[in-house]
């Protein structure tokens, strides 16, 4: 329960569980802080209905809704705010909820980036990441999540690049080196990321893959080979993210600063000179 600690929820306040799953945060928080200051809300009604009926049994009646966890929450203002799903943007509901010295803890979407920001007067909410990570389920409107990239990757796997050229440095292995994967979802969103050994020698591969088309295969070994096809150059985008963060002396992703308004909201590194939109 790192984020509950991080939440520092005091007695009176209000708080807005979003991600009802089992019920189990929703149903903590109401015994400590007491029923009536504590909503859940998640999209899926049967998940709504089931924690209902068990945290029923245990005698706790929180506010449940079955909503959309992005839009308007049932109540108009809230000093606590914690996510266990993960969102990107986030959302503007979310903060025009959160009242002045309010906090709000959440994930970053297809990151393990868990941010903790406090509401000022000013109606920009500030922080950062944390320096343990998160992960979570990404928010949804519909019954089901969008489909893979199966199509593109059948492509990516067979297919000669339109660009074909040895990498300017070393393969990553993006499964491995995640700072370096987030900052480049951060950077360059919607890239899905997928990897392979061969059993026999080691040798890896890493492929990008993009919903409007673009790939990139980039194979390591004795001549390391990469691959680039589609509307955009993937692989270009990864390594120039990868020297922008050596250049900022490949800084820890926790030291990334959170600013965050109903307008829009944004992490920056730690000089302020790369700014990441969420």
């Amino acid at each position: 329960m790192s984020m509950a600690h991080r939440l520092d929820v005091r007695p009176g306040h209000k708080v807005l569980d979003v991600g009802t799953g089992s019920g189990y945060s929703a149903g903590l928080f109401a015994r400590r802080f007491g029923d009536e200051n504590v909503t859940s809300v998640d999209m899926d009604p049967y998940l709504v209905e089931a924690a209902r009926t068990r945290l029923a049994e245990f005698g706790r009646t929180p506010r449940l809704a079955a909503v959309d966890a992005t839009g308007e929450p049932p109540e108009p203002e809230y000093d606590r705010i914690m996510a266990t799903v993960s969102v990107r943007p986030v959302p503007a509901s979310w903060l025009r909820a959160l009242r002045p010295g309010g906090r709000l803890v959440t994930a970053i979407a297809h990151t393990a980036l868990l941010i903790t920001a406090d509401m000022g007067p000013d109606g920009v909410a500030r922080g950062g990441v944390q320096p343990d990570p998160a992960t979570f389920m990404e928010t949804r409107q519909e019954a089901d999540y969008p489909a893979k990239l199966n199509d593109v990757f059948v492509t990516a796997r067979v297919r000669e690049g339109e660009d074909v050229r040895p990498p300017e440095g070393t393969i990553p292995d993006l499964w491995q080196e995640w700072p370096l994967r987030w900052l480049f979802e951060l950077d360059t969103p919607g890239v899905e990321t997928r990897a392979a050994t061969y059993p026999d020698d080691g040798r890896r591969l890493v492929w990008l893959l993009a919903a409007d088309g673009s790939w990139e295969r980039a194979e390591d070994g004795t001549s390391p080979l990469v691959h680039q096809g589609g509307p955009r150059r993937l692989w270009d985008d990864l390594e120039r993210v990868r020297g922008k963060w050596e250049e900022n002396g490949r800084f820890p992703l926790h030291t990334l600063r959170a600013e965050l308004t109903a307008e829009g909201g944004a992490l920056l590194s730690p000089d302020g000179s790369w700014v990441f939109t969420v």
